[in-house]
């Protein structure tokens, strides 16, 4: 095992071949432990040269509902408000508080995602 930092697209790639090699290893042995070690380190350079930006969060709502297959009928029914889902995805109004909580709770997005401010359209 000749494991070293990832620190150019050269070396992603190198780690990215190998754990594709090794990716059945077994737990506990010399090439499990290799897999770990390197998903880690492949991990750490993504979240540096790949960052994943946080989602709008009206996008996000629209992802969770197809997710779990609901209607824009549906949020309606768990936000008490059919006309309340159309100003929301026509970015009409910003959620309430009391929208992101139920929408945490019933949809399971985080609330972090949720309290991004987003452009409205006036």
């Amino acid at each position: 095992m000749n494991i070293k930092p990832i620190k150019t697209e050269h070396d992603y790639s190198f780690a990215l071949e190998r754990v594709n090699l090794i990716f059945d290893a077994k737990p506990d042995t010399p090439e499990g432990d290799e897999l770990d070690i390197l998903v880690t380190l492949i991990e750490k350079y993504e979240q540096i040269h790949y960052p994943i930006p946080e989602p709008d969060p009206i996008e996000a709502i629209k992802f969770m509902m197809e997710q779990n297959g609901l209607s824009d009928a549906d949020l309606g029914i768990i936000l008490k408000s059919r006309s309340r889902v159309s100003e929301l995805f026509n970015r009409k109004r910003a959620l309430t508080i009391k929208q992101i909580r139920i929408l945490t709770e019933t949809l399971h997005i985080p609330a972090s995602t949720l309290i991004k401010e987003y452009a409205l359209n006036q």
